[in-house]
C-alpha cells in the first residue's frame, strides 16, 4: 500500500516538524510512503532577505499563486531542493529512516509544459494576461523511479520543481505535485497534512465529500484550501482512492489522518 504525504509550508513554517518525521517511522512499518514538502513561506523570506520582493497574483479561476520570473525560479529551486529538502532528509535519517531527496528534475520525475501566458484577476478585479514566466502545468510523473526506491526500502522526498519540455526549471505548486504523484502511482491515501483540521465551511468541519461535492464546493473554498481541493480533485480522478486533509499538530499526525474522526476525507 502506498501512501502519499504533503506537509505544507504553513507548518514547516512553525518550527519543529520532528513530531511529524518520527510518526513516518510507525506508518512506514505498515505502508510505503512517498513525502512531498512545500516550504512557500521560507523560500518568500530568503527571498526578501536577498532584495527579491516576491509577488503573488491571483488566476481566473481565483487561486492565488507565487508569480516566478528568472530570479525567483533560482531562489525558488535553491531553498525547495538545497535546504528545505536537505533538512528534511537529514532529520528522516537521523531516526533510522533510509530517505532520499528528489526533485521533480531528477530522472524527470515530475515534467511540466512551461506556461507561455497567464490569465490573472488584478487589483481592479479585471483579467489580464501576462507573461508566463517559469511557471509549469504538470504533465507526467516518472513512477518508474518512485517505484523502484520504494522497492529498495527507501523513503523519497520530492520537492516540487518540475523540468519543462525544454529542460527548464519550473515551479509547479506543492499539493498538485502530490496530487499527480498520487494518481499516477494509484496510491491509496494522498495525505495533505496542514495546521487545521481539514476544510471548514460555515465555521463547521466537513468531514467527508464525494468527487462530484468537491467540485461544487471549489468556489466556496478560501485561498490555500482551495489548492487542496483541486488537488484531492485531480488526485482522485487521477488514480488515487482517496484524499484526506488533516491537522499537522496532532501528536502522531499521519496515523491520525488514516485513523482519526476529525478530518476531512474526499473520495469516489
Amino acid at each position: 500500500m502506498i501512501n502519499v504525504v504533503k506537509i505544507g509550508g504553513s507548518l514547516l513554517s512553525l518550527g519543529s516538524i520532528d513530531h511529524i518525521l518520527a510518526d513516518f517511522k510507525r506508518v512506514l512499518s505498515k505502508n510505503k510512503v512517498i513525502l512531498v514538502h512545500g516550504g512557500g513561506k521560507e523560500v518568500t523570506e530568503i527571498a526578501e532577505k536577498l532584495g527579491k520582493k516576491q509577488t503573488f497574483i491571483i488566476s481566473a479561476s481565483g487561486i492565488k499563486s507565487r508569480y516566478t520570473d528568472k530570479e525567483t525560479i533560482e531562489i525558488y529551486s535553491m531553498v525547495m531542493a538545497g535546504k528545505i529538502s536537505t533538512e528534511i532528509v537529514a532529520q528522516l535519517q537521523s531516526i533510522g529512516i533510509s530517505a532520499i531527496g528528489l526533485s521533480g528534475v531528477d530522472a524527470c520525475l515530475i515534467k511540466a509544459e512551461r506556461k507561455k501566458r497567464l490569465i490573472i484577476i488584478d487589483e481592479r478585479g479585471r483579467k489580464r494576461i501576462i507573461e508566463g514566466g517559469y511557471t509549469g502545468k504538470i504533465i507526467s510523473v516518472n513512477t518508474k523511479v518512485l517505484k523502484m526506491l520504494l522497492e529498495a526500502g527507501f523513503m523519497p522526498v520530492v520537492s516540487p520543481i518540475a523540468i519543462g519540455t525544454e529542460y527548464e526549471i519550473l515551479n509547479v505548486d506543492g499539493d498538485r505535485a502530490a496530487a499527480y504523484i498520487a494518481g499516477s502511482i494509484g496510491a491509496e491515501n494522498i495525505i495533505f497534512l496542514t495546521d487545521v483540521d481539514g476544510l471548514f465551511l460555515e465555521g463547521k468541519l466537513v468531514k467527508h465529500l464525494s468527487l462530484n461535492e468537491a467540485k461544487r464546493i471549489m468556489k466556496k473554498v478560501g485561498h490555500g484550501m482551495d489548492k487542496k481541493i483541486l488537488a484531492a480533485i485531480e488526485a482522485i480522478e487521477l488514480g488515487a482512492k482517496r484524499c484526506i486533509i488533516s491537522s499537522g499538530k496532532r501528536e502522531f499526525p499521519i496515523t491520525y489522518a488514516l485513523e482519526g474522526e476529525e478530518k476531512t476525507v474526499i473520495e469516489k
